[in-house]
């Protein structure tokens, strides 16, 4: 997923508001699975209906579930009591406390102990609401909201700054959802019912487009779990009905290809949050035996474009997504968007002739851009290098905030790799690259500070570049 720099004006919508479903589909039909059988769309409704009587009365809430099938219900009892859910960039407790401190009129909706914050020791949460280990049941009508209810703010991962909010109507996840849809047509029958494995937290738009929102207003079922090892994953698909479709990104991706896990026959592979190597696309097909699809948006976007990552570097805009090339980024028009976007990437457009479909290829960001002594690069290509470097098993390379004497912002490093040394990276950098681009300070880790969907916080990437690891 890509970083917006600015918003720019445009016309309101002026579609008169209308009640919508909260699903859609036939009862009967599974809108989640797990190793115990699958739950239908009319068990759904019982439960969102009983979970929503019991909710607090407040304007927000920031659901913390681990429980994919828990947070589905939790998302849309929240909306039903015309809340308003909050998604943090990470379950941290000081990613929790600053989203509180934006909306004090919230609580924190959760399915375990741990005072609703799996990845923290402190104090207890305030305002912490834990759902019931059986989830209550209420008959009626099939819930409806208002289209143009605020259903979600989802808040960038902070790796290039300060996450920020993003608000989202049922009206635009209901559009981009089909153009989601229509972005995976051809992977599976039409009138099928694939069932979904993401190894993504649904709290992150990646994860609540593909794993939340597909199976509300698609023909998609998703297990409960969110599995982590390559061996979690191979389980969960297992307990899957074909077509499966596994939703995860890069990171795991190799993972699962390093480890040479058995995985059962997959209808495709959906990954995004970074870039997919083409040869880590490749392999993956070969080895599973399915496409690899990669779609790419943001937070303040959702996906917008879509590629088959092992045969083409172009990327096909979603039907209704127009993107326009600017000199600081990309202005995106897309209709589920009140207003076009203009993005920190850069694109280049490969046709603007008549017969032109919109498709394009990355350039970089304009952030990532570097002109040192008169000579330029960029973070990514370097990055490319450094993780080329045989022994090298994960790294980036990023540009410090702090000048130095002639006002320089200098390259610094972050390198996985067990069977080498600094200076045995630096040798290897130097056949590659410029030497005023190679870094000034390279560091050896056990890990880069990843978080959930394998992004790089950029304060968590200076902390451990001092050697602070906490």
């Amino acid at each position: 997923m890509s970083a917006v720099i600015e918003t720019q004006p445009g016309p309101s919508a002026t579609a008169s508001t209308s009640r919508q479903p909260l699903a859609c589909g036939d009862g009967a039909r599974a809108i989640a699975f797990d190793a115990g059988g699958v739950v239908s769309l009319d068990t759904f409704f019982s439960h969102v209906r009983g979970l929503a009587q019991q909710l607090p009365e407040a304007s927000h809430a920031i659901n913390l579930c681990e429980d994919r099938y828990r947070f589905l219900v939790a998302f849309c009892a929240v909306a039903l009591r015309g809340q308003t859910t909050l998604l943090p960039p990470s379950r941290t407790r000081a990613a929790i406390d600053d989203v509180r401190a934006q909306h004090p009129h919230s609580y924190c909706l959760g399915d375990g102990d741990h005072c609703g914050c799996p990845h923290a020791s402190l104090a207890p949460l305030p305002h912490y609401v834990r759902m019931p280990d059986v989830l209550p049941r209420c008959d009626g009508e099939r819930p409806h909201i208002d289209d143009d209810a605020l259903v979600a703010i989802g808040f960038t991962s902070g790796s290039t700054g300060t996450p920020k909010p993003n608000p989202k109507t049922w009206r635009s996840f209901r559009t981009s959802t089909a153009q989601n849809l229509a972005a995976l047509s051809g992977l599976w029958p039409d009138d099928a019912i694939v069932q979904s494995v993401a190894t993504v937290p649904p709290q992150h738009m990646y994860g609540m487009e593909m794993s939340v929102l597909l199976p509300l207003l698609g023909n998609v079922a998703v297990h409960g779990v969110r599995p982590f090892f390559p061996q979690d994953v191979a389980e969960a698909l297992a307990e899957a009905s074909a077509p499966r479709l596994l939703v995860t990104t890069p990171v795991h991706l190799r993972a699962l290809v390093e480890a040479r896990v058995s995985l059962p026959p997959m209808a495709a592979i959906v990954t995004a949050t970074a870039p997919l190597p083409q040869p880590l696309a490749a392999a993956a097909e070969a080895r599973f035996g399915c496409e690899v699809r990669e779609v790419f948006g943001s937070t303040e976007t959702c996906v917008i474009a879509r590629r088959r990552t092992a045969l083409e570097e172009a990327w096909t805009p979603l039907p209704g997504v127009r993107v326009a090339p600017q000199p600081d980024g990309t202005l995106v028009h897309a209709a589920h968007l009140p207003q076009p976007v203009v993005l920190a990437d850069l694109v280049e457009l490969l046709d603007s002739g008549r017969d032109a479909d919109g498709r394009f290829v990355l350039r970089g960001r304009q952030s990532d851009l570097l002109e040192i002594a008169g000579k330029r690069a960029s973070l990514g290509d370097l990055t490319r290098r450094l993780l080329g470097i045989a022994g090298v098993q994960d790294g980036v390379v990023f540009q410090l905030d702090d000048a130095d004497d002639i006002g320089v912002h200098r390259i610094a490093a972050l390198v996985v790799a067990p069977t080498l040394v600094e200076a045995d990276i630096l040798r290897a950098l130097r056949r590659s690259i410029d030497p005023v681009f190679l870094p000034r300070r390279l560091r050896c880790v056990d890990a880069l500070p990843r978080n959930e969907t394998g992004k790089l916080p950029r304060v968590a990437l200076l902390r451990l570049l001092h050697g602070n690891n906490g």
